[in-house]
């Protein structure tokens, strides 16, 4: 018969092959949680290795190495010719207790909270899992074009500063660090602004900073507007913030600016969301005129413009048109961008350009949310700045990005020129697709789905009048961008049948 020790040891540890994980990590770490429930007393003889390797059905090298992780931790004692020991380290916490629960129960965790919480409707996740070869997104970049080796280099070296561990240990901030003003110099150069490092303040990302801007404007009711079609994170904060959303409508010119003015009256509006480069999902430009009519209408009425700018490295053809917030004379908008698109998602931030003002406040908020922020990736971005490298990685990306583009144009021509309508954009990731005939999009979604090809949700917009999908092409290559396109069409001649 097996000793008690044997037999427990058999009903606590369960293992599984994982690639994250070795074997003997997870054995180890769940003979630790025996010793700190108590079910293993100190001085308690465990089986040897031989004995424990058959125990678990593992090789005898993986029971060694389990006995040595323990022996390493000083939860064991290994006495040559003796046997291995329990040993139970200086408490320097409570102990552990576990007397209520079973032994099946030690490897699981509670799902249910055995206390109330407020849950949030509107921050519902939005993600959705699918295991098709291909999928259509919203228009992100390909991680597949980023300099992985280049990134571990710059990392290296951005580590070797000695510099850095003073950073760590910084109580508080006596200057603008070096990113800041190297961030403050690339926007100046390359969109236009005359801003110091005291209007400008870099967060996680467009969403961090975009969840600070409403806690600094928004109270319970307060009127946001947006676009008849708008960014659904961006609702969603607004929503979270108690804000009530109002639409206005968008044309091949933008937002409708006019009827701001015909719908609303002075003191009624807190804020209007706008991505004036190229609105979401539809990709049009705010013009020059309604710009203009925005900012000033903005300045008699006293509401705030959060210009969100999220694609505007990716420019294509022409120049890009420069933000709305390098002719903001009266301090009315908050401008809100993307540094590092180009870059592996780690190393991409957010940023807030504001008047002083607001950005002082907004650090209130971002010292609680996070306050050092990643040092390293701040180093190297600042380094990647002012050696032009982000400048050079975005214009041959681009030259990737722009022959993909006309490569999904080509394969529209080909397979939807008489069920659908489009625009070729003149830059950004994505094209807005309008099907004509008006289909099920969810029925859609379905055909492709069996054809290895997902359409997620969130890029589907329909009602009576709109059957349209926001088509990402730039996480795509060229041979993948024609098949996805050919079970497009194949999908939608399946629905239309």
């Amino acid at each position: 018969m097996n000793s008690p020790v044997n037999d427990l040891l058999k009903s606590l540890i369960y293992f599984e092959k994982s690639p994250s994980t070795s074997i003997y990590i997870q054995i180890a770490q769940q003979i630790i949680n025996a010793i700190q429930r108590g079910y293993l007393i100190e001085g308690t003889a465990l089986p040897g290795t031989r004995t424990f390797s058959t125990l678990l059905s593992v090789n005898r090298n993986t029971a060694v190495a389990v006995y040595d992780e323990l022996a390493s931790q000083g939860w064991v004692n290994i006495v040559a010719n003796k046997g291995t020991f329990v040993l139970v380290p200086k408490k320097k916490t409570a102990a552990i207790k576990g007397a209520s629960q079973g032994l099946e129960k030690l490897n699981s965790y509670p799902t249910t909270a055995g206390f109330p919480f407020q849950s949030s409707f509107n921050l519902a996740s939005t993600d959705e899992i699918s295991g098709t070869k291909y999928v259509i997104n919203d228009g992100q970049p390909d991680l597949r074009l980023h300099p992985t080796h280049q990134f571990s280099r710059w990392y290296s070296a951005s580590m070797k500063r000695a510099s850095l561990i003073s950073k760590w240990n910084e109580t508080h901030q006596h200057s603008y660090d070096t990113f800041s003003k190297q961030l403050c110099n690339y926007l100046n150069a390359t969109r236009g602004f005359y801003i110091k490092a005291n209007n400008i303040l870099s967060t996680r990302s467009t969403e961090m900073s975009l969840y600070i801007v409403s806690r600094l404007l928004l109270q319970k009711n307060d009127i946001v507007l947006v676009g008849e079609l708008s960014h659904y994170k961006s609702n969603m904060i607004f929503q979270q913030a108690g804000a009530t959303i109002k639409t206005i409508p968008v044309d091949a010119f933008g937002i409708n600016v006019d009827f701001i003015e015909k719908n609303f009256t002075k003191g009624r509006i807190r804020c209007v969301y706008v991505c004036a480069h190229r609105q979401y999902p539809t990709a049009v430009k705010l013009s020059a005129e309604r710009r203009l009519r925005l900012l000033h209408l903005a300045k008699v009425y006293g509401f705030a413009i959060i210009e969100d700018d999220f694609d505007y490295d990716f420019q294509f053809d022409g120049s890009a048109m420069l933000p709305m917030a390098t002719a903001d004379t009266h301090g009315v908008v908050i401008y809100l961008g993307r540094l590092g698109q180009s870059f592996f998602p780690s190393f991409q931030i957010g940023f807030m350009v504001a008047p002083e003002s607001v950005i002082n406040e907004a650090k209130n908020y971002l010292q609680i949310l996070d306050k050092q922020g990643d040092l390293i990736q701040k180093q190297i971005l600042a380094d990647l700045i002012s050696e032009g490298e982000i400048q050079r990685l975005i214009k041959k990306n681009i030259t990737v990005y722009k022959q993909r583009r006309d490569c999904l144009v080509a394969c529209l021509e080909a397979y939807f020129s008489a069920y659908a309508t489009w625009q070729v954009p003149k830059g950004g990731l994505a094209v807005w697709l309008c099907f004509n005939p008006k289909i099920s999009l969810i029925k859609l979604a379905e055909k492709a789905k069996i054809y290895n090809l997902f359409l997620p949700k969130t890029i589907l917009y329909q009602n009576k009048n709109m059957c349209a999908i926001r088509l990402g092409f730039g996480h795509l290559n060229v041979e993948e961008i024609e098949v996805v396109v050919k079970i497009l069409k194949t999908s939608f001649e399946d629905v239309i049948r």
